[in-house]
């Protein structure tokens, strides 16, 4: 009984405060003047990635590395599958086909970078680093692609966002969604971990199983609040580009500030399926946005069913 205490406590403590820690961090840095594009790119990328940051260097800091990568190879499947499949099926999106081309080679590069550092079977701080490093140049990337479009007189992503004035002003209410946040997905994650160990240990199942599932859905929760949000406003677009920008932060940010925390060994399992699924699905997506056609709610129904299978063939 206590194991499940842990793991719903953890998941409440995640979901509440990766949004606490989002709202926080996007109220500060609009207010000291940075812009949306930014911002988006950044604290919003990074601050609903905060769950899994978490969890995964809770978990290879406990010794169940299987948690902390299967953490982040399940919430990128359940990233296009679930939130997406969800979102989609709720209201219709039509993507750009420039930036679904580059955001969507960029997101199915990343997962063979991961797959091909993954190959020795351990990916260790020197892998780690070269995907931070990967993760620096995708965000220089985007954000001069963005400034050659204001450039030639294009809207660029995120400029249709109200932007505060800028100034120092009173913070507190910032600073305090910030820390409470921050305290919230830190204590979190370290709840969960524990609760999915020793649910893993209870039940005789590998702690890999338990972070390609429980774990890897409950991380996914801001991503999956954020997306059907902007899906109930009818801003599809937003939930698109929150599961493109949440999948790369989580393969190359998330993996390689866990593996610099702490080598991670990879299962076969993972190596042999895990890993190759993940990628091929990101390829799926990719190859439904850049059809120009957008994604349909009968799409969406079919990346739900996909989804619903993938985790009956993992449970059964």
């Amino acid at each position: 009984m206590t194991m499940y205490l842990l793991i719903v406590a953890g998941l409440v403590l995640l979901f509440v405060g990766g949004e606490a820690l989002v709202r926080g961090a996007v109220l500060l840095a609009l207010r000291l003047g940075v812009t949306p594009l930014v911002v988006g790119l950044t604290v919003v990328g990074f601050g609903t990635s905060a769950p899994e940051l978490a969890t995964s260097i809770s978990a290879a800091l406990s010794g169940a590395p299987g948690i902390a990568l299967g953490n982040v190879v399940g919430s990128n499947i359940a990233n296009v599958l679930l939130i997406l499949g969800l979102t989609v099926v709720v209201t219709p999106m039509i993507c750009d086909g420039r930036t679904a081309i580059r955001d969507g080679l960029l997101m199915v590069g990343s997962g063979v970078l991961l797959a091909g550092l993954a190959l020795g079977g351990v990916i260790g701080r020197v892998e780690g680093t070269i995907l931070v490093l990967a993760l620096a140049g995708y965000l220089v990337y985007v954000w001069r692609s963005e400034k050659r479009k204001v450039e030639r007189g294009e809207p660029a992503e995120g400029d249709d966002q109200p932007t505060p004035e800028p100034g120092l002003g009173p913070k507190l209410k910032e600073a305090g969604f910030l820390l409470g946040g921050l305290a919230g997905v830190v204590l979190g994650g370290q709840l969960l971990v524990t609760g999915a160990i020793e649910l893993a240990e209870t039940f005789g199942v590998s702690d890999t199983l338990i972070g390609l599932t429980i774990v890897a859905i409950g991380t996914s929760l801001p991503e999956l609040a954020t997306s059907i949000s902007a899906a109930i406003r009818k801003q599809p677009e937003i939930a698109y580009g929150n599961v493109v920008g949440s999948n790369v932060f989580n393969l190359l940010g998330i993996a390689g500030v866990t593996a610099m925390t702490h080598p991670l060994q990879v299962s076969p399992e993972l190596l042999a399926f895990d890993i190759p699924f993940v990628i091929g699905v990101m390829a799926v997506m990719a190859l439904m946005a850049f059809t120009g056609r957008g994604l349909s709610r009968t799409e969406g129904g079919v990346l739900l069913a996909a989804y619903a299978g993938y985790m009956t063939f993992l449970i059964v």
